[in-house]
């Protein structure tokens, strides 16, 4: 019988994992863009505004950014894949990649048109253009799927048995 934190670890790890399919399909999609919209992906602007708020932004290498936005990226996906877990212990319900999508789609509502705004980190979605935004939407539905089925993997049954 698992306990909570057996849970969000879990969790941590299955959104680590989601963000393998979703940086990929960020990095497909962003192929496809116009010329004039392939600047750099949001996890790298998010990164480069953070460094320069923080002041810090002349003391790391231009060329560890990537580095260090990729990691950042990958930190965010595993905290909100544990979050997900969480809840789902709390509500005792099982994971499942329709609620997965749910979740992915909130986590790109609560970052992208509020957290990141509100702390100057990226601007709002009606500031991007729409491809920009339909990639970044269906980057967090790739990742909300690939959570959901990761838990319902996560006990060898296909399902994310809640401490039952």
């Amino acid at each position: 019988m698992d306990g909570p934190i057996i849970h969000v670890l879990k969790g941590g790890l299955a959104g680590l994992a989601a963000t393998v399919p979703m940086t990929m399909a960020m990095a497909a999609m962003h192929k496809l863009l116009p010329d004039h919209e392939q600047y750099p992906l949001p996890p790298r602007l998010i990164t480069e505004n953070a460094l320069e708020k923080a002041d810090t932004d002349d003391a790391l290498p231009e060329e560890h950014e990537n580095g260090l936005a990729l990691v950042n990226h990958f930190a965010y996906g595993a905290a909100t894949g544990a979050t997900y877990a969480l809840g789902l212990y709390a509500a005792r319900k099982q994971a499942a990649s329709s609620s997965g999508v749910a979740f992915g789609l909130g986590v790109w509502a609560a970052s992208y048109q509020a957290m990141l705004p509100m702390a100057g980190l990226f601007p709002p979605p009606e500031a991007e253009p729409a491809r920009r935004n339909a990639l970044m939407i269906t980057s967090h539905i790739v990742w909300g799927a690939a959570l959901g089925l990761a838990l319902q993997a996560a006990d060898g049954k296909g399902e994310y048995q809640n401490g039952k």
